[in-house]
């Protein structure tokens, strides 16, 4: 929808038309958005027909009933004119006379004729709009309160959710924002909107501070007020802590953020004093915590200390059943003879230690064996707490080990490898995905024992909400690989856990997984301590690098994807891994690439449906983007299109268009109000990716990903091929990734947890005046804001890349799946950004002088300059 909110235009000025509802086509279940016909009965534009068909957000129109519709005609492509409604109201009185008789009626207790009669000349024949979305209008008539609050009960009772309905719509919102908006305040939303809009922001996904600002300039709310000031300094904790992942922001930066929000497209000057006078107000009651220069969401905060109480709480449990080293031993002997395997010193040491141990942590990176260790752990536990393992056997009772992981992809492998049921960890919390920051209220998990597997991808918000749920008599144990990306959300819950030393654990770090003389493991594990091989740009049996700039990735992939086809490669095995979304290189664009070398149009494939900016077709594989519990289907969960059904297809009396998906958990129908869950799926983010395999991975890094190219990104993308992995891009962009650590997050969980077990309290349970008192102090001292304060970022070692540039020269030829391909004749036409036998020599990366030829080759950083910019700032938003 446009910002700009056009729809507060004067409802006498745009095209209208009164007309009785005749037939409602279709009323979306999730929304508000309806289609209807209408027979006109008077309109102010161009119109002779005696019907025309309306869409819109209705509250519950009623058939045969009459309304006035605002809007505009529109031309659908297929279905010719229609009315697109922006605003509605029921033809009630009409007439002065009609809305006296209507107030002065036995319905409006103490309202009788003659002050009906000063309610309409005080307000006119809006006067019922106005009064429910303002009451305080009346004052002026001097009116009883209870007679003013029965008047607006009754006034409620009688238009209810249509009056609220209408309300939302005009101050712009579409259907799918004001079913959200209603669903949460009921019939007091417009009372909720005028009394304090930017309060949407908190409650409501999908409303920004802009949005709510928009809506605070039309109700006539001062771009200077105290609530906006409040508003815009919780607006910019968010987005600090939700960009970058950190989970306090410096005060300074607070303080500076809040101002520049606050100051874009208004007149009036905000002032310093003005943010941290709103700032000490929101520490007082308690919405944000400021602990010395920290300043943290209330949320945020709350969930560290919560966490960490819980974890202490659960690691300090005094009736845990423990067994000597000798018995564990003997039993693992058995688990050895029953897996035919041989575990080693480290390997029995993490088996011991999470048996015995409430809290264990397990890490590790690629090959070393950590799946092996939780089947150990699984059936060591089983056998010693003489737990059946069939989960047939429990038809009544709960099965008393539970397997979870933050993604449906992550828990289907644990199932896989375990072969016991995994879920993910919202749906073991009952979680729809769409909670709001505050810990949501959870049911106590039953149970033994619990093991999380792909811990780095868990939030700390997430992790709050596991722990609240975990009983103190259940034992946990967190599996994960420190190096990977860590969580989308704010703070990094597995590093912290590591970095505490105060719970058992085990890095597992000698790598099993060579059998088949892999070249990829060794890659990962080097790229992790920093080191960038001198092979790299070698071919090997499983690993192949090709090398080109950003205008060739495109033409690249293609050949390789075409190549992979011809090795018998289905189109779920391979898998696209890009940083970003936009340019020639991201996974917009790749994905039509491979979408039509892979599911092309053709003569017995000639339908599609456009949506977004991308079309979908039967057969496409495509990605859900949120968590919809309700269907055991979750963020990151990969399906494939299996019907395509039109509204105007015979059969269809939805009469709406509609798309079937065909996921691990069964199949959806999804209407195409609903199509904004779902994106192509041929490539996608690393991040998406997180906790999946596919056998081949195809994964270009090009300096025009720029503030992306960092060490982890690098790692975790490298760590998701399982059996071929296609390098494609520049060297020197490896480089400078394997170079990048990256900023360390800001969190302070590991000083949460030593704080609980020195019996020290939050800030917020002590209430300290004290406390209170030296934040007022900080907070006004800062009188001078230091606008370039970055983060430092921590530099790797040296690489060795002495012979790249000699590598990449001679590696011409695009040698890929264990024999020489064709494509080592190609030659490059720079026309039309076609692959060549000879390469372009490397960039130079950080040269001091700048060049034409250097713009030319594209060797200039795109964000220079741009140091705060956020990678999540390229992220396509869903509502």
């Amino acid at each position: 929808m446009n910002d700009e909110l056009s729809l507060f235009e004067d409802q006498t000025e745009q095209p209208y038309l009164l007309g009785k509802v005749t037939t409602i086509f279709f009323a979306a279940a999730d929304s508000f958005y309806k289609v209807v016909l209408l027979k006109v009965l008077e309109n102010n534009f161009d119109w002779a027909e005696p019907e025309i068909v309306a869409t819109g957000s209705f509250g519950e129109l009623r058939e045969e009933n009459t309304y006035r519709f605002f809007g505009k005609i529109v031309q659908h492509a297929k279905y010719g004119q229609q009315f697109q409604v922006t605003n509605y109201q029921s033809e009630g009185p009409t007439t002065e006379s009609g809305l006296i008789n209507y107030l002065a009626s036995d319905s409006f207790t103490g309202i009788g004729e003659k002050t009906a009669e000063r309610i309409v000349d005080l307000l006119g024949l809006d006067a019922i709009n106005q009064i429910l979305v303002d009451p305080s209008r009346l004052a002026p008539l001097n009116l009883k309160e209870a007679v003013i609050t029965n008047l607006v009960e009754q006034l409620k009772l009688n238009n209810g959710m249509e009056q609220v309905v209408i309300g939302l719509n005009q101050y712009g919102f579409g259907s799918t924002l004001a079913t959200a908006i209603y669903q949460k305040y009921q019939n007091e939303a417009l009372e909720v909107i005028h009394r304090n809009p930017y309060q949407l922001v908190e409650d409501i996904d999908g409303i920004s501070f802009k949005r709510a600002d928009q809506v605070a300039r039309v109700i006539g709310i001062k771009m200077d007020s105290t609530i906006r000031i409040e508003a815009g300094i919780l607006a910019t904790l968010d987005q600090q802590s939700f960009n970058s992942g950190d989970v306090y922001s410096d005060v300074n930066d607070v303080l500076q953020g809040a101002r520049q929000l606050l100051s874009v497209g208004v007149q009036v000057e905000i002032t310093l004093s003005q943010v941290q006078e709103a700032l000490l107000k929101l520490v007082t009651s308690q919405r944000v915590v400021a602990d010395g220069e920290k300043v943290y969401l209330a949320s945020l905060y709350l969930a560290e200390w919560q966490s960490a109480t819980q974890l202490v709480q659960t690691s300090c449990q005094k009736n845990l059943i423990t067994y000597s080293n000798e018995r564990i031993l003997a039993t693992i002997k058995k688990v050895e003879k029953m897996f035919k395997i041989k575990y080693d010193d480290l390997q029995k040491q993490a088996i011991i230690d999470g048996i015995n141990a409430p809290v264990f942590v397990l890490t590790g990176g690629p090959g070393t064996g950590k799946t092996t260790i939780v089947n150990g752990l699984v059936a060591t536990f089983a056998l010693l707490h003489e737990v059946d393992l069939d989960v047939n056997a429990y038809k009544e009772d709960n099965f008393p080990i539970l397997l979870a992981a933050p993604t449906g992809r992550a828990a289907k492998r644990m199932t896989e490898t375990t072969g016991l049921p995994a879920k993910t960890i919202h749906r073991l919390l009952g979680l729809t995905g769409r909670e709001r920051n505050e810990a949501p209220d959870v049911e106590e998990l039953k149970g033994l024992l619990l093991i999380v597997d792909e811990m780095s991808m868990v939030d700390i918000l997430l992790f709050n909400t596991l722990m609240s749920a975990v009983p103190t008599k259940m034992q946990i144990i967190f599996v994960g690989d420190k190096d990977q990306l860590p969580s989308v959300g704010p703070g990094q819950v597995f590093a912290d856990l590591l970095a505490s030393n105060t719970f058992k654990q085990v890095e597992l770090t000698h790598i099993y997984r060579q059998a088949n003389e892999s070249s990829i493991i060794p890659l990962a594990h080097a790229i992790k301590d920093g080191d960038l091989p001198d092979n790299l740009t070698i071919n090997q049996s499983d690993r192949t690098f090709i090398a080109a700039h950003a205008n060739q990735i495109p033409s690249v992939i293609e050949k390789v994807v075409q190549r992979a086809q011809q090795k018998g490669f289905a189109f779920n095995d391979m898998q696209v891994l890009a940083p970003m979304y936009r340019g020639l290189a991201g996974i917009d664009n790749l994905n039509q690439v491979m979408q039509d070398i892979l599911n092309p149009l053709n003569a017995k494939k000639t339908r599609e449906v456009e949506f977004n900016q991308q079309k979908f077709r039967v057969g496409d594989k495509v990605l859900h983007l949120v968590n919809s519990p309700e269907s055991n289907v979750f963020n990151g969960d990969i399906g494939q299109i299996v019907g395509l059904t039109l509204k105007t297809d015979k059969g269809n009396v939805e009469k709406v268009d509609q798309l079937t998906i065909a996921f691990d958990a069964g199949e959806i129908t999804y209407p195409r109000s609903e199509w904004k869950r779902l994106t192509l799926a041929y490539a996608t983010s690393i991040h998406k990716a997180q906790g999946s395999e596919f056998k081949l991975v195809i994964m270009p890094m090009v300096q025009q990903y720029s503030v992306m190219l960092q060490r982890n990104l690098i790692y975790t993308g490298i760590t998701r091929a399982s059996e071929m992995l296609i390098l494609i891009g520049e060297p020197d962009a490896f480089k400078r990734g394997v170079n990048n650590v990256g900023a360390h997050r800001a969190s302070t969980l590991q000083q949460r947890i030593q704080q609980v077990l020195s019996g020290e309290e939050s800030v917020i349970i002590k209430n300290d005046t004290e406390e209170l008192i030296k934040a007022k102090a900080l907070i006004n001292s800062k009188s001078e804001l230091n606008p370039d304060k970055t983060k430092a970022n921590q530099q790797a070692k040296p690489l060795s890349t002495s012979s790249i540039n000699e590598q990449m020269a001679a590696n011409t030829s695009l040698d890929l799946f264990d024999e020489v391909s064709s494509y080592q004749a190609l030659n490059t036409n720079k026309d039309k950004g076609l692959l060549t036998g000879k390469l372009a020599e490397p960039t130079v990366v950080f040269g001091t002088i700048l060049t034409d030829d250097m713009i030319l080759n594209n060797e200039i950083d795109p964000m220079i300059g741009m140091e705060n910019v956020s990678p999540y700032d390229f992220v396509e938003k869903v509502d």
